[in-house]
This record gives C-alpha cells, sequence and structure tokens, in this order.
C-alpha cells in the first residue's frame, strides 16, 4: 500500500492502539465482561486475508474447535479488527483465531471494525492483542518485538513503557532468538520452559543440553547447574590463568579496581606481553547485570 512515511516513535503510541482495539484487547482478571463492540459492516469471509506479519504462528486445532461450535451456535460476538486493501480485500489486525474458527464454521460474512492503521500500527496491535490475551509463546513474542526493532526502529525502553513490560523482560526473550532452532521448538511446543531455554543460552552445546533436560525432566536450576557444569573444563582449573593474573602490575591491577568500581562487574584486563594488544573481560552475575552493561555500552 502506499502510504506518506513520517518520522514516528511508536506511532499513535501503543497504549492509543489499546484504546482504539478497545474490548478486544482488554481482558482485565476478575472484572465484568466488557460490551461487545458494534460492528461496522459485515464482509464476505472470502475478502478477508490473513496478516502475513502475525506474531502467533501455531494454532491449537482443539481451541479452533471449540471456538468453531461456539461460533456455530453464538456466532462471532467480537467483531474483527481489519484495514481495507488497495485490492479491495481486508487484511486482518486482530482476529485471526475467530477468522480461523469461523472458516471451520462455514460462516460466510464476518462483522469486523475497520481502521485506518499503516504497516507498524498494524504489527503493533497484532502483538498487543496476543499478549494482552496471554496467547504468545515465548520465543513468538521474542519474534514480534524483534519485527517492531529491525522493520519500524522501536528501541527495547519505548516497547517496555508502551506494553507495560519491563526492559529486562523484553531483553531476556530476545535472547532467546539467539537459540538453535531445535530448541526453539522445544520451547514453542511446550517441551521446555521460557526458564529453561535462558538457562540455555549461555551453553556452548545448548541442543543436547536440551535433550538432557527433556529427557531427565529437569527443573530450570537444574538446568542451570547442568549449564554450569558442562562449562568446566574436565581437567579442572588451569594454572596458567592464575600465573597470568598474579603477574599483572600494579597499574593494570588498578585499573581493573576502578573499571570494576565504575560499572559494579569484576574486571579483568590481560595484556599479551611484547605487544599492544590484549583482551578485558566483563563478569556480570546476572542477566539485570547484563542489562546494565549493555546500556553503558550503547549510550543508554
Amino acid at each position: 500500500m502506499d502510504k506518506k512515511q513520517k518520522p514516528r516513535g511508536l506511532g499513535r503510541g501503543l497504549s492509543a492502539l489499546m484504546a482504539d482495539v478497545g474490548p478486544t484487547v482488554s481482558t482485565a482478571p476478575g472484572g465484568p465482561s466488557p460490551a461487545p463492540a458494534r460492528p461496522d459492516m459485515t464482509v464476505p469471509i472470502e475478502q478477508i486475508i490473513a496478516n502475513p506479519d502475525q506474531p502467533r504462528r501455531r494454532f491449537s486445532q482443539d481451541a479452533l474447535d471449540d471456538l468453531s461450535n461456539s461460533i456455530r451456535e453464538k456466532g462471532i460476538i467480537q467483531p474483527l479488527i481489519v484495514r481495507r486493501l488497495d485490492s479491495g480485500q481486508y487484511e486482518i489486525v486482530a482476529g485471526e483465531r475467530r477468522w480461523r474458527a469461523a472458516q471451520q464454521a462455514q460462516l460466510h460474512d464476518i462483522p469486523v471494525l475497520v481502521r485506518d492503521f499503516d504497516d507498524t500500527e498494524v504489527l503493533e496491535v497484532a502483538i498487543i492483542e496476543n499478549i494482552q490475551r496471554a496467547d504468545l509463546n515465548a520465543v513468538e513474542e521474542a519474534a514480534g518485538y524483534r519485527q517492531l526493532m529491525d522493520r519500524f526502529g522501536h528501541t527495547q525502553e519505548k516497547m517496555a513503557e508502551a506494553l507495560g513490560k519491563s526492559r529486562s523482560h523484553i531483553a531476556n526473550l530476545l535472547r532467546l532468538l539467539a537459540l538453535p532452532e531445535e530448541v526453539q521448538d522445544m520451547l514453542r511446543e511446550g517441551t521446555i520452559s521460557a526458564g529453561h531455554a535462558r538457562a540455555l543460552i549461555t551453553a556452548e552445546n545448548p541442543v543436547e543440553l536440551a535433550r538432557i533436560v527433556v529427557r531427565d525432566g529437569l527443573s530450570v536450576r537444574a538446568t542451570e547447574a547442568l549449564v554450569k557444569k558442562s562449562q568446566q573444563p574436565e581437567d579442572g582449573p588451569k594454572p596458567a590463568k592464575v600465573r597470568k593474573s598474579a603477574e599483572k602490575d600494579a597499574d593494570t591491577r588498578a585499573l581493573e579496581g576502578d573499571l570494576g568500581a565504575n560499572i559494579g562487574m569484576k574486571v579483568s584486563i590481560n595484556h599479551e606481553p611484547g605487544s599492544e594488544r590484549g583482551t578485558m573481560v566483563l563478569q556480570y552475575e546476572s542477566l539485570d547485570q547484563l542489562d546494565q552493561l549493555c546500556n553503558l555500552l550503547s549510550g543508554n
């Protein structure tokens, strides 16, 4: 679609989009059920197409069957949110599960709310709806955040503020995308939890360890211990590292101390004798510390 591009942070803002979507994404626990929004119109089901950027990729067939049965009896109570395309079709912004269930129920027309969203807002609302309804698994949620960052330049801070999530929550989810596809599949299928997956991020052989976790039914804590054990040298600590540390001059040790005090982490500087090269190792004790370090290095 040809749309004017203009500088934007989060467009109208995710909070504004939530208000625009209204009851479709509002599921306050314990509160009264909101009145269904009145549809703008009904549209032939064959004129509606799915959103190719839909964050959720997997739909439970059992859940679709239940929803389809409900739709046969009572119809679609909550209209889908769509946008009109130049082709005359309507692209789903929110409500793909209802659309799929309506197809199973062999409905001919579907109630819709037509909204004039641009590409960014479509993706934002799709993520909001799924997150608000807790329908996304951790990998799908992370992939949605990654889309917002890569395609539209959104920062973790802006997304955290608009979605009411902590920045560490978003950062931790994004790290899951660095895991091998096999481990991500285990997470999508619920074979392992997000806690298990986070513990495997730093492992050198995450696929092998993930298989052990599933085979032995390990807890998250046991998985963390397994990863830590896998990272320890089989022959014990290498004495060369101890000697290297002992050979550091007073200036290097003082610099390590100053840097460590400034960033709140252990710093190790190893200079290669006879050259101007070396390495500096920053040791973090938690993912929150890693987030702080990332902020420092990125100038935030």
